[in-house]
């Protein structure tokens, strides 16, 4: 890893997510490239963007909204915190839905419905009935 955390700006709720999410510093590789876009010979002289790869996730991130190369640190780490928060989101919702799933396919039908559902079967089995052989013919 190049630098360490030590050299951002001071930014506990960044720490806090980050511990919450258990990203820790070693799990990160920063590297520091040139940008693109506009800028002109501010953006080709400088290697202010910012590309941070998560490690165990092999989630990437690049930043260079500001021309600070430690804000845009701090600010493609808030990203990547950003990117794992909505990936367990998801995960949470998945399984959620899926435990929603099981339990409606499981429930016993309201009554109400079971009768009708009861009664169109016994239709359906009168009407198959009536198309037996007339009786007398054989």
């Amino acid at each position: 890893m190049l630098a360490c955390m030590a050299d951002l700006p001071d930014d506990s709720s960044l720490l806090a997510r980050m511990t919450k999410l258990r990203i820790r510093e070693d799990d990160l590789e920063e590297s520091f490239i040139r940008g693109s876009g506009a800028g002109g010979q501010k953006i080709n002289k400088t290697s202010s963007t910012v590309v941070l790869r998560h490690i165990p996730s092999g989630i990437e991130v690049r930043c260079q909204r500001e021309r600070s190369q430690s804000q845009n640190r701090l600010l493609a780490r808030h990203e990547l915190c950003g990117r794992l928060e909505s990936i367990f989101q998801q995960a949470r919702l998945d399984e959620q839905n899926e435990r929603e799933k099981k339990r409606r396919q499981t429930r016993e039908r309201p009554r109400g419905l079971k009768r009708r559902y009861v009664a169109g079967k016994r239709h359906r089995a009168e009407i198959k009935q009536g198309r037996g052989k007339v009786g007398g013919e054989e």
